[in-house]
């Protein structure tokens, strides 16, 4: 800097948390000055000026208030607009029913359609792992299995720190198998391709895959990438903005998946599925639910009036499948039980039980499905929020306990 009081291009961006050219639209736009360097080349800035900018964008950028008084972010990856959700300004539901989870992740990343990537995990990455999720106890859910890997891997690979986009992209295409291939095999290995839906089936079902089966599964990932700003989404924006690495910031997100509102959800909908199995229909099972004052999960979704758009897709393939066909019915009597009294429509929580109790998975496999696809879409924010300033998802605390000066307890 060639004056205390100024900037250079560079350093206006950098403080800003935009690209050079963005500095010179906001001179263009008369939001900023600028005058030109000693000797003629380039611009310098006034410092306080750049700063003052910066406050105001921040605070647009943070305060913005969305649907009652939400907090609301800028995003340019998924648009969820009157029953139906977008990827970068595509049907979403369209792009997984057209491309695999690989293409769709690819898509969500870059704006760009790569046909018949593949994903790979290096060994040493996949060994740290395994030797990691395999120190666990026996009765450890998939979820802890998954939280653990993201930490070996991180721990097995030097590079972590570099968050350039290029280097970003390369850890999740390295990730995301890593994290499918540290989970312990559900029965016979089954050979098949090397796409994430193969690798997955194997481990939530000892059942024999096939293609209807798999395409089922496949389609479930592509459409559970990303959701907008969910509770797990935005936790993994918030470790981005400090810059952590892409491996904390899928663990950030892993920690707010967990929760019974949010990606176990589809747990309690495959327990409730199976009880409408057992008892015969839904009519006891909902009754229970309501003496009892709890919710029943698997139905409505506080952005979705009608039915969800995920579930709907999942329903049309699960309607194909003959293995599916018991546990489909349960759950349309469980739907149109309800609607007796309330207006709720199945959501993807609902679509991912009836696949996991039609296909003999554990309870937690949709929370599995749900955590391997979400990765994708952590690592999209991730990328977008390493282009902003840093930080700058930093709310201020309205203090309410009691006003000090208070005497030192005793």
């Amino acid at each position: 800097m060639t004056d205390q009081a100024r900037l250079t291009t560079r350093e206006a961006a950098e403080r800003l948390g935009v690209k050079p050219e963005t500095v010179y639209a906001y001179v263009s736009r008369g939001q900023l000055s600028s005058e030109r360097a000693p000797g003629g080349r380039g611009s310098t800035f006034d410092a306080r000026e750049v700063d003052a900018l910066a406050r105001r964008a921040g605070r647009r950028e943070q305060g913005g208030a969305g649907k009652d008084g939400e907090l609301s972010f800028r995003t340019a990856i998924t648009l969820i607009d009157r029953d139906r959700y977008y990827f970068r300004g595509v049907d979403a539901v369209e792009l997984a029913t057209a491309y695999g989870f690989e293409e769709v992740a690819e898509w969500v990343w870059t704006g760009e359609l790569t046909h018949g990537p593949r994903f790979t995990a290096p060994q040493q990455f996949l060994d740290a792992a395994r030797l990691a999720v395999n120190a666990l106890p026996v009765h450890s859910g998939s979820m802890d299995r998954l939280r653990v890997a993201a930490v070996a891997a991180s721990a097995a690979d030097p590079l972590r720190f570099d968050l350039d986009a290029t280097a970003v992209l390369g850890c999740a295409r390295m990730l995301i198998p890593t994290l499918v291939g540290a989970l312990p095999t559900a029965g016979k290995r089954h050979r098949g391709e090397g796409r994430t839906a193969w690798q997955l089936w194997q481990r939530l079902t000892p059942r024999p895959p096939d293609e209807p089966s798999i395409r089922l599964l496949d389609t479930a990932l592509a459409l559970l990438i990303d959701h907008d700003l969910a509770a797990s989404t935005l936790a993994a924006r918030v470790a981005a903005s400090a810059r952590a690495h892409p491996y904390a910031v899928v663990s950030a997100g892993l920690g707010a998946l967990e929760g019974p509102l949010h990606g176990a959800a589809s747990g309690l909908a495959h327990r409730t599925l199976t009880e409408v199995l057992e008892r015969g229909g839904a009519a006891p099972v909902v009754a229970d639910h309501l003496r009892s004052g709890r919710r029943l999960p698997g139905l409505g979704h506080r952005l979705y009036p009608g039915e969800d758009p995920r579930a709907q897709a999942l329903f049309a393939l699960l309607g194909a499948l003959p293995q599916a066909t018991d546990a489909l019915a349960a759950a349309r009597d469980l739907v149109d039980t309800t609607a007796r009294h309330t207006a709720l429509h199945a959501n993807v929580d609902l679509a991912l039980a009836v696949m996991s109790v039609a296909f003999g998975m554990p309870a937690e496999a949709g929370e599995t499905v749900f955590a391997v696809a979400r990765t994708a879409g952590w690592i999209a924010h991730a990328l977008e929020e390493y282009a902003q300033r840093p930080l700058r998802m930093r709310p201020s605390g309205i203090y309410t306990g009691p006003r000090p000066p208070r005497p030192l307890p005793s």
